[in-house]
């Protein structure tokens, strides 16, 4: 059974966004390693951009800068 976790920062993914992406992680484990879409997890969460950081600093930070 495989089990995916996708973290993404909470920028207003929508569900539709959110729906494309679980069938496309499950048809690309389908396709490449055979496994069962029946028997296939996928998570997603998102993470507040205070909590996500890059090079030392908050991504909050980052994007205010236009990064």
């Amino acid at each position: 059974m495989p089990y995916v976790n996708i973290k993404i920062t909470k920028e207003g993914v929508t569900s539709n966004q959110k729906k494309e992406l679980i069938k496309g992680v499950t048809g690309l484990l389908q396709d490449v390693l055979g496994k069962n879409p029946n028997t296939t997890v996928v998570v997603i969460d998102e993470v507040d951009t205070d909590n996500w950081g890059i090079a030392g600093e908050q991504v909050t930070v980052r994007r205010s800068r236009g990064e």
